[in-house]
């Protein structure tokens, strides 16, 4: 039998000290994000690139960022060069995110960092953070989940669910992905 739990009980304020800036700055990236990432008016990635930095991301030189891209907090942002994200990715970053060099996050990729804890009573967020590493390929609607991390030119194919570690040069399919075979580089 469920019990029932006072509304009031719910509370996830430790999460406000600890994702890493202020409510202005919070304020201010909010906008940014809104007017110059999400929206798919702005195709300049220079300009995105360099909001990113002025906010507190870590970016490396020659960042594709394609339009309709949403990045919860930029401050939380490592990206390697001539790394590629494309149209509609989710960077759902409420812990930090690591992006290597030479990656592509493909069309609406998602990254999510966060989850809750559906056997406690508070419904707690649980946060970890993500990494993917030189050379990989995170496939069209694929989802990474919090913790994982995506080892050097490991691929997640489109639609596909990472739920734990990829494996080097491995290629991964389906939900949750299992690996289908090896990625052979040339």
């Amino acid at each position: 039998m469920s019990k029932k739990v006072a509304l009031d009980q719910y509370n996830n304020d430790w999460y406000a000290r600890e994702i890493g800036a202020g409510k202005l700055k919070q304020v201010l990236w909010y906008f940014a994000n809104a007017i110059f990432f999400k929206a798919a008016w702005n195709p300049s990635s220079g300009l995105k690139v360099f909001l990113l930095k002025c906010f507190g991301a870590r970016m490396g030189k020659g960042v594709v960022i394609k339009p309709a891209v949403n990045i919860k907090y930029p401050w939380l942002l490592t990206i390697g060069d001539h790394s590629w994200i494309g149209e509609e990715v989710w960077i759902d970053n409420l812990a930090p995110v690591s992006i290597g060099s030479h990656v592509c996050l493909s069309q609406g990729a998602m990254l999510l960092t966060g989850n809750h804890n559906y056997a406690t009573e508070t419904f707690d967020l649980m946060v970890k953070g993500i990494a993917i590493e030189d050379g990989a390929w995170v496939g069209a609607r694929a989802l990474v989940c919090p913790g994982v991390t995506c080892r050097t030119h490991a691929v997640l194919t489109a639609m596909s669910v990472a739920t734990s570690d990829l494996q080097p040069y491995t290629i991964y399919q389906g939900n949750p992905a299992q690996p289908v075979r090896e990625r052979v580089v040339s």
